[in-house]
């Protein structure tokens, strides 16, 4: 195994002014680079290597499989794009439409969609090699179409969308196949798609080269690595700091950027949105993500935030992933462009994407996984830059900082703003009480519990639940009242620290619809006119229902009430009848009613009562 955070250490003493990169130029790397590869580099702004291009690049060139585990931001991408390349010019200078020679395999649309745009520039170098991007968010048949029509020859894609592809066309051609890059390895398994994985390395040539890429290798990735990849060079890449100023004290290596600042903030639940609100503020010219935890908490507060008035004139932009791929799309373009925004995000946004010059993550909620921490707050300080991240902590969650700290993360303590407006009142104000019930109903069963990574291996879990403060988990949501759950009315949570909503009557308040929401939570009641469609079917299946129940004979129909009264007890049996005589009555007192007032005439009214054979 090749370490290199010494690679990482030299480049501070180079003369290169980026420290994140080393002294070594893409045109002195061995064997050479091809001078139209030279050009695209240089036009891009990309002269020295970084420690893991340095290190990649001519070993994927001179046909060597590798495993790499590299530190968020440290360049991966042009690591394997330029090798890939390279490679496909040596073998096949004019290959065939539908013979494929390279793949790439990302966990994410958006990560692969952004290894595309990178791949682009470098693969045009090569005369008729087409490059064709495969993810999930639109017809497949669109994709069918077009490589049938302009032909494929390297695929880059997600493993559902590619795995598809592969099963339902058998025109392309894979023997020829020169390499096969996974990229965030570690999250195409966390994601379950090793199914997928398995089956599409099955269908490839077992000579060929492939590059695993990952942050953090985990048993999984090993396994896999020894299934794919034959006789791998290991390439480990760390930042590298000194603890102190003192020159005989030995560096530490870290999994983050040594660009990087990070912070925690330890305040209560009922603190914490208000908390979030001032930084927010003193922030405001700032790029920013928000992490939290589902896609429900992205929606509320993309609801709530911007109805503030300190928020005002702030761009914030929700982004996760249960919304629409065009809408995905036009987020996370918006939030690139802008020189100032905040972006409300899940973990969909940890892994991978690049998006340049982010000032500051925030993790409104800590990560369940202790190294998805380290992807979320690797989406600053990249490729030597500066940046800060800050994670929210409750009191009972001080043990995650020691941690953090044993897996090569130290965070220093920021101290809760002095001055920090109290939301919950404007909040309040919104009556969003509707909304909130169900949203925190949704929190409680699935993730707002301390969530720490280590805790659910080596903690009670119970324990951390049992310790739950719901009253002041509420109060941060601003809710007008606990919800009715189980936990509260049999006192299993904490309430304390929740102060009910006074003069509101929580039944005569409207739903209120909330696209973003109401699609995750109550989708059958997603707008007005899927609620207007949803009425409808259901008034055309209760006709279905009372005509097939007329078309049942007479006796028939009274046998199997019969068989059901048979199986109740003689007092249900009374009750029902006394039910039914009750209904009867009503039903003739509202047909007299309508009679006097003249809604119906005597023959009408005859014939509901069944009597139509007297009249006349």
């Amino acid at each position: 195994m090749a370490t290199l955070a010494e690679a990482a250490a030299a480049a501070s003493s180079s003369s290169n002014p980026n420290r994140a990169l080393t002294n070594t130029r893409f045109s002195d790397l061995e064997p050479p680079l091809s001078p139209p590869v030279l050009e695209a580099l240089a036009a891009g702004g990309f002269h020295y290597c970084t420690p893991v291009q340095a290190q990649t690049i001519p070993l994927l060139c001179s046909y060597k499989d590798v495993a790499v585990d590299a530190a968020t931001g440290s360049g991966k991408t042009l690591a394997f794009v330029v090798p890939l390349v390279e490679i496909i010019r040596r073998s096949c200078s004019s290959p065939k439409p539908h013979q494929v020679l390279g793949i790439i395999i990302s966990p994410t649309r958006e990560l692969s969609t952004q290894i595309h745009n990178v791949a682009l520039p470098f693969i045009s170098t090569l005369a008729i090699v087409k490059p064709v991007l495969l993810v999930g968010g639109r017809e497949v048949k669109n994709d069918i179409k077009k490589i049938e029509e302009d032909g494929a020859n390297v695929l880059i894609g997600t493993p559902g969308r590619l795995f598809d592809i592969m099963d339902r066309i058998d025109i392309l051609d894979f023997r020829s196949l020169e390499i096969l890059i996974l990229d965030e390895a570690d999250r195409l398994l966390e994601m379950g798609f090793d199914n997928q994985i398995n089956s599409i390395i099955s269908r490839l040539p077992k000579i060929r080269r492939t590059g695993l890429f990952s942050a953090t290798q985990t048993d999984a990735v090993k396994e896999l690595s020894k299934a794919g990849l034959r006789n791998p060079v290991r390439i480990e890449v760390r930042a590298e700091i000194k603890p102190s100023d003192d020159p005989s004290s030995k560096p530490s290596t870290l999994k983050t950027p040594s660009g990087l600042h990070l912070e925690y903030l330890e305040c209560d639940a009922d603190k914490k949105s208000s908390e979030l609100v001032d930084l927010l503020v003193k922030y405001k010219s700032k790029k920013i993500i928000i992490f939290f935890m589902t896609c429900a908490c992205v929606d509320y507060w993309g609801v709530v935030l911007p109805q503030l008035a300190v928020l005002k004139g702030l761009s914030l932009i929700p982004f996760h992933g249960k919304m629409k791929q065009k809408i995905r799309d036009k987020a996370l373009a918006a939030f690139t462009s802008l020189s100032s925004a905040v972006l409300l995000c899940t973990d969909v946004a940890a892994r991978g994407l690049d998006i340049p010059d982010v000032d500051c993550i925030l993790q409104y909620d800590p990560p369940q996984d202790p190294d998805m921490f380290i992807h979320r707050a690797g989406r600053t300080a990249r490729l030597g830059k500066q940046g800060n991240a800050i994670v929210f902590l409750l009191p009972k969650e001080e043990d995650y900082v020691a941690f953090l700290e044993r897996k090569g993360c130290p965070l220093q303590k920021r101290e809760c703003s002095g001055n920090a407006v109290d939301i919950v009142p404007q909040v309040r104000i919104f009556q969003f009480q509707v909304f909130c019930l169900n949203l925190l109903v949704k929190f409680l069963q699935l993730c707002l519990l301390p969530c720490l990574g280590f805790v659910q291996r080596e903690v009670d879990i119970n324990y951390r639940w049992k310790a739950l403060e719901i009253g002041k988990l509420a109060m941060g949501y601003g809710l007008l009242q606990l919800p009715s759950m189980p936990e509260v009315k049999h006192h299993a949570l904490s309430a304390e620290g929740f102060t009910p909503a006074v003069d509101v009557k929580l039944e005569e308040i409207k739903y209120k619809v909330f696209p973003d929401f109401w699609a995750v939570v109550l989708p059958e009641i997603r707008d007005k006119a899927r609620e207007k469609q949803r009425k409808k079917n259901l008034l055309a299946k209760k006709l279905e229902e009372e005509q097939n129940l007329k078309q049942l004979k007479p006796k028939t129909r009274q046998n199997q009430k019969d068989a059901v009264m048979k199986k109740k007890t003689a007092k249900q049996r009374r009750a029902v009848q006394t039910k039914e005589d009750e209904d009867e009555l009503a039903r003739e007192y509202r047909l007299l009613k309508k009679l006097k007032r003249g809604a119906i005439d005597e023959d009408e009214y005859a014939r509901l009562m069944g009597a139509e054979d007297l009249v006349g």
